[in-house]
């Protein structure tokens, strides 16, 4: 799992951070066609993936890359990820690539692209009041989702 053969304790400790320390023993082939394998399913993947970089941090990394890192996820799935990955990160330089607005809101800077070049860059709140691409397509977004209440009054979001 872990990057430049890390120590046993270390790879468990990111495979818990990233919720994946359930999926396989750390000797357990993640192929089905290796004998005693597995087969791991997206979501699977992209959270031992994401143990992967969380080792690489703990181990010294300076930079993380996450490209969709949850896209294979459900919504809670993703919640808690991401909350994982701020605490994780916190520290670390951490360039993320995701369409999905609520990964992307609490970043420090937002880089918005078309067709390969940065044509936005600033906060969520900067690019907001830009009024430019980014508002326009996190509006988009954010249409597909109507308010409701749960039976015991609690408010959330669906998507319509």
């Amino acid at each position: 799992v872990a990057p430049g053969g890390a120590p046993d304790a270390d790879i468990l400790a990111a495979l818990r951070a990233a919720g994946a320390d359930d999926l396989a023993d750390l000797d357990t082939p993640l192929a089905k066609g290796y004998q005693g394998g597995t087969d791991l399913s997206g979501g699977q993947w992209q959270r031992v993936a994401l143990a992967r970089a969380l080792c690489a941090v703990r181990r010294g990394a300076g930079l993380v890359l996450l490209d969709e890192p949850t896209a294979q996820l459900d919504v809670r799935g993703e919640a808690a990820i991401f909350d994982r990955i701020l605490e994780a990160t916190r520290d670390v330089t951490t360039i993320l690539i995701s369409h999905r607005f609520s990964t992307v809101r609490h970043a420090d800077r937002i880089a918005v692209l078309e067709h390969g070049r940065v044509i936005e860059l600033g906060s969520h709140d900067e690019l907001m009041r830009a009024d430019g691409r980014y508002r326009t397509m996190f509006d988009l977004q954010a249409s597909r989702f109507v308010a409701t209440t749960d039976e015991e009054g609690a408010s959330y979001d669906v998507l319509a």
